[in-house]
Formats: C-alpha cells, sequence, structure tokens
C-alpha cells in the first residue's frame, strides 16, 4: 500500500492532459537552477522536458505528479521500472535488477512543503514493492540541496554510475532496497 504524505497533494499518475504542463513546469524549474545548462546551452535536453509526457508511450515509464486539491501540479518525476529504459548517459542503463526516477522538479510557488521529498518517498515505495534490488539517480552540483535529502533517505554516491552530459558533470546515486539474505 503506498502511504499518503501529510498535505494537501496527492501523488498519482500523470493524465495526458497534464503532460504540456508538466513539461513547463520541468523545464522552469531546471532552467532557473543555478549551475545547471541553459536552454542554449541544451536545446534537446529540454526538448526532452518539454514533451516529458510522451516517455509514458513506454509502459515500463510512469510520469508522476502532487496535485493540490485545487488541481494544481506542485511537483513531478519521471519513474523507471527498469533502468534500460532510463535514458541517462553513462552506464546506468546497464544496471541489472534495478529502477529509478530522474527529472524531479518542484515548482517553487510550491517548495517547503515537502513535495520533492514526498515524490522520491513514493517512487522509493513503489520500488520496494517491486523485483528491483537497487534504485538508482542522478543529480549534479546545481542540486546539491536535493543531495542531503537522498543521503539522508539511504542513498549512497555510486562513483561508477557518473557521467558528463555535455559540459554537465552528473553524480550517481544508489539505494539497496532489499537486504540481502545470508544463510
Amino acid at each position: 500500500m503506498v502511504p499518503e504524505y501529510n498535505f494537501n497533494y496527492k501523488i498519482r499518475n500523470a493524465k495526458k492532459e497534464e503532460f504540456a504542463r508538466v513539461g513547463k513546469l520541468l523545464v522552469a524549474v531546471y532552467s532557473q537552477l543555478n549551475g545547471f545548462p541553459k536552454i542554449k546551452e541544451q536545446p534537446h535536453y529540454y526538448d526532452m522536458l518539454r514533451k516529458v509526457g510522451e516517455l509514458t508511450k513506454n509502459p515500463n515509464i510512469e510520469l508522476l505528479v502532487a496535485v493540490s486539491k485545487q488541481h494544481d501540479i506542485g511537483g513531478a518525476v519521471v519513474y523507471y521500472h527498469d533502468m534500460k529504459d532510463y535514458g541517462s548517459g553513462g552506464t546506468a542503463t546497464q544496471e541489472k535488477n534495478a529502477c529509478g526516477f530522474r527529472l524531479l522538479g518542484v515548482d517553487p510557488k510550491s517548495r517547503g512543503l515537502g513535495l520533492g521529498k514526498a515524490l522520491t518517498l513514493y517512487c522509493i515505495d513503489k520500488a520496494k514493492r517491486s523485483n528491483s534490488q537497487t534504485m538508482i539517480i542522478h543529480t549534479t552540483n546545481a542540486m546539491k540541496l536535493a543531495w542531503k535529502m537522498y543521503e539522508n533517505l539511504g542513498f549512497k554516491r555510486a562513483h561508477d554510475l557518473d557521467f558528463m552530459q555535455a559540459d554537465l558533470a552528473v553524480f550517481g546515486f544508489r539505494l539497496a532496497l532489499k537486504n540481502e539474505i545470508h544463510l
């Protein structure tokens, strides 16, 4: 069972009619990050953000949103049931028995409500109910605030998952989902 979170937002799969709003939100969030490439520097990346809903054509990919009672989208994240579909650089797409999430963004008007953490916990809960052994995520220096949250939730730096996205250093993290049984 997916836990309910203590705020006026519900986390669920985005509806097709919300895809464009989510894309705009992610473009706005990422383009405002200090130290993150701007639209002119990585137009293909921002085009992917703008069209984020298209990722859900793959049944192994979910676009999750945190929606208020007033139907405002406060944040979004893309969940990958299988890392082969993750679409990042580096070796992450070769990880076996692993799931992940990426493209987490929270509307600046909704910051401070715990939506980023709630979306992350929702993904972790989903992953723990899957057959995955590990969860993979990536972040950048522009997202240092999120690093602490991820580490507090049990994610460990995974240098083998690091890669460069053009001139942007991207850093990998792993979370063990299942405890090993030792006989």
